[in-house]
């Protein structure tokens, strides 16, 4: 999925963006899969880590921590991405989370955890024992306001990038390789 920038990992779009329901649409004819999270589930940590945990079927030794989310999104089951064609999680009602003390850490994690499934190769560059997983978050906003969102977003370890109706987030490669 790319709004703009093949690299975003992480995309937030006003609710019902044409675009991006284009692009759904696209993944799931090429037999990938769409799983949806409610955003009022996620207003903790706890809340993203036990709904993470039962959507994307993490296994049962999940650490139920943030550095363990980026470890199951880079390890999913085929079940989940479509056989490794590739995954879209989108969250709906995003709007509650925007001032949550975890937002920012949040999307970091989710472009920690589709850059590392995104990649053939582990962290120190050995290919891995299996294909790159297409893997992208989407975060559909009622009330979308571009520039409060990218603020809210930007921290040192992101590239957030303002586009025409989209707000995408990856990881800042000066900071990440």
């Amino acid at each position: 999925m790319s709004s703009g920038a093949p690299d975003f990992w992480v995309v937030l779009v006003p609710k019902e963006s044409t675009e991006i329901r284009r692009q759904l649409s696209e993944l799931t004819a090429k037999g990938g899969r769409v799983h949806h999270f409610d955003g009022r589930d996620l207003t903790t940590a706890q809340g993203v880590f036990r709904t993470f945990a039962e959507t994307l079927r993490f296994p049962g030794y999940f650490g139920r921590n943030w550095d363990a989310v980026v470890d199951c999104l880079d390890d999913l089951c085929g079940e989940v991405t479509g056989g490794g064609i590739g995954i879209a999680g989108v969250v709906h009602g995003a709007d509650v989370l925007l001032q949550t003390e975890h937002f920012p850490l949040f999307v970091s994690v989710l472009c920690q955890g589709a850059d590392r499934a995104n990649s053939a190769v582990d962290l120190d560059g050995d290919p891995l024992d299996r294909p790159a997983v297409a893997e992208h978050f989407v975060f559909e906003f009622r009330d979308f306001d571009p520039a409060e969102i990218a603020a809210r977003v930007g921290q040192p370890d992101l590239t957030v990038t303002i586009g025409d109706g989209f707000v995408g987030a990856a990881l800042d490669p000066e900071e990440w390789r």
